[in-house]
C-alpha cells in the first residue's frame, strides 16, 4: 500500500484555494470603482472651471453607486469589504466632491464661513456613512435614517446646474453656504426619508404608470437641469415636511448597512 505524502505542494494547493474563495466579485467592485473615479473627475473638472461637467460626473456617480449595490444583492455578493469600500467612494463622490464643486463656484469669495460651510457638508456626510454602517437593531428598509449622502450632493450638483454660468450674486452666495449647512445637519438628523427599497419594477403596472414614466423622461430630456434641482431639493425637505405632518415616531428604527458590492 502505498502512501501519499502530504507536502509542501498538497498544503499550496489548499493555500490558493482559500484565497480564491476570499477573493472579491469583480463586477461589482468595478462599478463601486466608477463611482469613485466620478468622483475624483468631477474635482478636476471643478478645478479646470468645468462646473456644469463636474456636476453631471457627480449625477454618473450616483448611477454607479445605485448600480453596484443592486448588482452584488442579485449575484448575493455582499461583504464587508463591499460596505466599507463603498462608503470610501462615496466620501470622495458625495462629500468632498460637491463641497469642492460648491465652494470653486460660489463660495470662494465668502472667505471664512464658507469653509466652514463647506466642510460641515463634508464632516456630517462622513459621520452619516459612518453611521450607516455601524447601526443594528430593527430595519425597516422602507426609510432611511438622515438624509442620504448622494441626495445631498445631487441638491448641489443641480442647483450648480441651475444657475448656470452667470455671475452670482453676493446673497445668492451666502444662500448657498447657509444651504450647504442646512444639507449637513439633515444629513446627522433623525429625519425618515423614503428609501425606495420596496419599490418592485417587475410587478405589473397600470397602463397609467407608463404614461407617468414617459412623460418625466420627456421632461427631463427638455428640462433636466430644474427637473433634478426640484427633484432633489423636494426630497430633502420631505424629511423635515413628513415630521411636521406625521410627528416623531415612537422608535426610530435603525439601518443596517445593506450596499454592496463584493
Amino acid at each position: 500500500m502505498i502512501r501519499r505524502h502530504k507536502g509542501p505542494r498538497r498544503r499550496r494547493w489548499h493555500e490558493l484555494r482559500d484565497k480564491r474563495r476570499r477573493g472579491i466579485v469583480l463586477l461589482p467592485s468595478l462599478l463601486t470603482t466608477g463611482n469613485l473615479f466620478c468622483g475624483f473627475f468631477a474635482m478636476l473638472l471643478t478645478v479646470e472651471g468645468r462646473y456644469a461637467d463636474a456636476a453631471l460626473a457627480i449625477f454618473v456617480a450616483m448611477i454607479m453607486d445605485l448600480l453596484d449595490g443592486r448588482v452584488a444583492r442579485l449575484m448575493k455578493a455582499t461583504s464587508q469589504f463591499g460596505v466599507e469600500f463603498d462608503s470610501l467612494a462615496d466620501v470622495v463622490s458625495f462629500c468632498v466632491a460637491p463641497a469642492f464643486l460648491l465652494y470653486s463656484y460660489a463660495l470662494k469669495d465668502l472667505s471664512r464661513p464658507a469653509w466652514f460651510g463647506v466642510f460641515l457638508f463634508v464632516i456630517c456626510g462622513a459621520l452619516r456613512l459612518a453611521r450607516f454602517n455601524v447601526q443594528t437593531g430593527t430595519v425597516d428598509r422602507r426609510f432611511f435614517i438622515g438624509l442620504s449622502t448622494p441626495a445631498a450632493a445631487g441638491v448641489v450638483a443641480a442647483t450648480v446646474l441651475v444657475l448656470g454660468d452667470a455671475p452670482l450674486a453676493r446673497w445668492t452666495q451666502i444662500a448657498l453656504a447657509a444651504a450647504a449647512g442646512v444639507l449637513a445637519l439633515l444629513m446627522v438628523s433623525t429625519f425618515r426619508y423614503w428609501s425606495f427599497k420596496e419599490v418592485d419594477f417587475l410587478r405589473r403596472r397600470p397602463l397609467q404608470t407608463l404614461l407617468v414614466v414617459v412623460l418625466a423622461i420627456m421632461i427631463v430630456a427638455t428640462k433636466h437641469d430644474l427637473f433634478l434641482f426640484v427633484l432633489f431639493t423636494g426630497y430633502a425637505l420631505s424629511g423635515p415636511v413628513r415630521r411636521l405632518v406625521v410627528g416623531r415616531p415612537l422608535s426610530v428604527p435603525t439601518e443596517l448597512p445593506s450596499k454592496e458590492s463584493p
